[in-house]
């Protein structure tokens, strides 16, 4: 069984068929999926999945880029619903660069993603951390605040092989979905190469980053086979090993039974 580490399916793009979908997920292989909070509304709504879907369970958190959302009130509301059953996560958090230059809003982020570990570290739940172009500071911060002792996963991991090891020397797991399939992910394909299988965790991010050769489509869960048989030619090993551990992996990462 395949277990996605990370997905949206509140997301508006799964409004037309989303029952239909996750209807056929177990009978296709895929045996859990944790449905990752972005902003509020999200939070809400993955939590409300996992409550109605037994192979569901949930992250919740604000994405960078959302974090002006964020002031004393709504956070209080994210802390409440870690509370919640089967709330696995504080997630997704941390650094986006990519659309932002404005400095003041640079430290805004840094600020909310602080605050956010902070609560991880409180309610005593892993974090999943989303960093784009944001490699220094997201590394100052993970060091900062000694992450390694939270414990959590570099979603859809974007940077180096030499960084990777240093996320991975604090115990950290990197995220590997659809970009590994693209043929001009060589750097991806390094750090696939250069972490123990025991560090890795499957994903989607769907409806995003959809692998080859569906790409260009929505991406779903029922897409992670092609991950799967990318890191199985890369380290050299069977898809039914790459599944098995990487089931392993992620049970250790959300600390199930």
């Amino acid at each position: 069984m395949i277990f996605d580490t990370h997905a949206h399916y509140d997301d508006e793009k799964f409004d037309e068929d989303r029952q239909e979908l996750l209807a056929s997920m177990v009978p296709s292989g895929i045996g859990r999926i944790v449905n990752i909070g972005c902003d509020i509304q999200s939070s809400d709504e993955s939590a409300d999945l996992a409550d109605r879907y037994d192979f569901i369970y949930a992250a919740v958190g604000v994405h960078p880029s959302d974090t002006d959302q964020l002031n004393e009130e709504s956070f209080a509301h994210i802390r409440e619903l870690t509370g919640r059953n089967k709330v696995v996560a504080v997630g997704e958090i941390g650094l986006d660069y990519y659309w932002e230059k404005d400095e003041e809003k640079k430290y805004h982020q840094r600020y909310w993603f602080r605050r956010q570990i902070d609560l991880a570290r409180e309610v005593g739940l892993p974090i999943v951390i989303h960093s784009r172009q944001a490699a220094q500071d997201t590394m100052d911060i993970a060091k900062e605040e000694r992450i390694g002792d939270i414990g959590g996963v570099v979603h859809c991991y974007s940077y180096s092989a030499e960084q990777a090891k240093e996320y991975l020397k604090m115990g950290l797991y990197l995220g590997i979905g659809g970009v590994l399939t693209y043929k001009n992910a060589r750097v991806l394909k390094e750090v696939v190469q250069m972490a123990p299988l025991q560090s890795l965790v499957l994903e989607t991010d769907c409806p995003y980053l959809t692998p080859e050769p569906n790409r260009g489509k929505r991406n779903s869960s029922l897409n992670i086979p092609y991950v799967v048989e990318a890191i199985s030619q890369i380290k050299g090993v069977s898809t039914e090993q790459v599944e098995a551990v990487t089931w392993d992996n992620a049970m250790r990462l959300y600390r199930m039974k």
